[in-house]
């Protein structure tokens, strides 16, 4: 018969799988009832265009970092090549989206697999069983786990980093410095800002082992400090490792780059650069190559990208972005499990991954692209294995038992709590608020863009329109997805019609049931006076109905 501690074992990893397949039914689900969001139709073309050309330039020109665009559309391209059928990403998007969306689940796998990992290294078998069901159940993870896009992968990548870099310390070679190499090109392959927040993470997390080695009784396993030195090196040889491994997977077309040319010859005649620089333009045959978006990520960022929050907007972005928004966009119990530890046992919450999380949080206040909570989704990752690790050790350690069982009890219901949350928010997890906030309801007057509506939301306006058979609706879109100039939808850009005064509205869409984007109504803003005038007039309307993503006007009898 199988030993006690075997049957554990055997029942610790049947609830992993049991959480990854049900996650997984999750997300291939709600990928089923979304349409495209803004950034996916780009990747897939430029992603097939990649393995038909061997090029990544498509990409390394937009900032895109190449890997997930490249898995995601690996079994469009291989299939192409078997059955000799070549997909238009405009004219087969419903048909290749699914299939892209589902390969994003291999990210989702690693993130659960190293949370549970992460999660039995702070606080044993109890910390692993938490963590993976609080990463499971989180709505903003489970959102982004079901599309085909980058956030979730880099947000996977960097855990596994976290976890190698600081649990193989004093190591050797191969764990010590390897694996972390690789997973900090990973992380950079998945998205350009790794580049960053990799080095700072292995950078925390090398201070808060040598605070808390040094604080270790003398008697206790904790293993040698080493010097500064040392760490500094490895830290080095991770990072320029990894980051030959991200120039060598992007690699480069050996061409050179027409705006460095531009430039060059564009100097000032009388300039003694323009002819030097003007060589160097048109013989650097280095391009397009890994650190091209490398550096459109820096100017993205410096330049900032415009802001929502709360119904205030900012063109460039507001500094309390991130922090505010975690409290909007993070599940209740995630929220309340830090003050409830604080209260039981306060000295659980000195863990790594707490520590990462706010120390990401800190940083994040320098962030001027603020899209969305998917731009800080390493945070939410560390904050629920965090606080999982947390909770685990706060149920061992309180005293007396009535204390302990009440704990465990409270523990218990925030399992269910998360898993309700989880169930509650299908397939809409974009669109998730918490209920400290209002909930999802009326969340777009809160938050837009990638937390509300990044444009997913065409197919059920489709559905809609055929459950109440409307007429044809008249749409204003915040999105790419081509469905919205197929029938029975037709694109209506006010933003860019002659329109002067609201009543030009009201022309426009005459005889029509007109559809507007939330993000386009209440959120972040776009320039002219166009849309200024748009928005003035439907706000003083009431809508007729709404999707989630969608308020509905009749301008039919207009």
């Amino acid at each position: 018969m199988p030993s006690a501690r075997a049957r554990t074992a055997g029942l610790d990893y049947a609830w992993l799988v049991l959480w990854i397949v049900a996650s997984s039914v999750w997300c291939v689900s709600a990928a089923t009832q979304l349409s495209a969001t803004f950034d996916e139709p780009l990747y897939l073309t430029r992603g097939l265009d990649g393995w038909r050309t061997g090029s990544h330039a498509g990409l390394l020109r937009l900032g895109t970092m190449p890997l997930p665009a490249d898995l995601q559309t690996a079994p469009l391209y291989l299939y192409e090549t078997a059955r000799q059928v070549r997909f238009d990403p405009a004219a087969d998007l419903d048909r290749i989206l699914p299939s892209a969306r589902a390969v994003t689940l291999a990210f989702w796998w690693i993130l659960l697999v190293y949370g549970w990992l992460a999660g039995r290294a702070l606080a044993g078998a109890w910390g692993a069983r938490l963590a993976v069901v609080w990463l499971a159940c989180e709505p903003s993870l489970l959102a982004h786990a079901s599309l085909a896009t980058t956030d979730l992968p880099l947000a996977a990548c960097l855990l596994a980093l976290a976890y190698h870099f600081r649990t193989a310390r004093e190591a050797a070679w191969p764990r010590r410095i390897g694996w972390p190499t690789c997973w900090f090109a990973a992380a950079v392959l998945s998205k350009a800002s790794g580049l960053v927040i990799g080095p700072l993470c292995m950078a925390v997390l090398e201070a808060e082992r040598r605070w808390a080695t040094r604080r270790a009784p003398a008697t206790s396993s904790a293993g040698a400090v080493g010097s500064a030195a040392d760490a500094a090196r490895d830290m080095a040889t991770i990072v320029a490792g990894g980051l030959l491994l991200v120039f060598l997977f992007c690699g480069s077309d050996w061409r050179p780059e027409p705006s460095f040319v531009a430039w060059a010859n564009n100097l000032p005649a009388e300039s003694t650069a323009r002819v030097p620089m003007s060589w160097l333009a048109e013989h650097l045959r280095v391009f397009s190559n890994a650190g091209e978006a490398i550096v459109r990520q820096i100017r993205h960022n410096l330049r900032g990208h415009g802001s929502f929050l709360l119904g205030v907007t900012d063109r460039r972005a507001l500094w309390y972005y991130f922090p505010v928004l975690l409290t909007i966009k993070l599940s209740e119990p995630l929220l309340l499990a830090v003050p409830l530890v604080a209260v039981v046992h306060r000295r659980a919450l000195r863990n790594w991954s707490l520590l990462l999380a706010a120390a990401l949080v800190l940083y994040s206040l320098s962030f001027r692209v603020q899209l969305g909570i998917r731009m800080v989704l390493p945070i939410v990752v560390f904050a629920a294995v965090g606080v999982a690790a947390a909770l685990a050790e706060s149920a061992d350690a309180a005293r007396p038992e009535w204390v302990r069982r009440a704990v465990a009890v409270l523990i218990g219901a925030a399992v269910l709590w998360n898993a309700g949350n989880a169930v509650a928010a299908w397939p809409h997890g974009l669109a998730y608020v918490n209920r400290f906030w209002g909930g999802a309801s009326d969340g777009y007057l809160l938050v837009s863009d990638s937390n509300y509506d990044w444009g997913q939301g065409l197919w059920e306006l489709v559905r809609w329109q055929r459950e109440h058979d409307a007429a044809p609706l008249a749409v204003w879109y915040f999105g790419t997805d081509p469905l919205v100039n197929r029938p029975p939808l037709r694109q209506l850009p006010l933003h860019a019609l002659a329109i002067a005064v609201p009543d030009n509205v009201s022309a426009a869409a005459r005889g029509s049931m007109l559809a507007v984007s939330t993000t386009l109504l209440y959120g972040t803003r776009l320039d002219g006076e166009a849309y200024r005038q748009s928005i003035a007039a439907l706000r003083s309307r009431r809508p007729v109905a709404r999707t989630t993503t969608f308020l509905i006007y009749d301008f039919t009898a207009g």
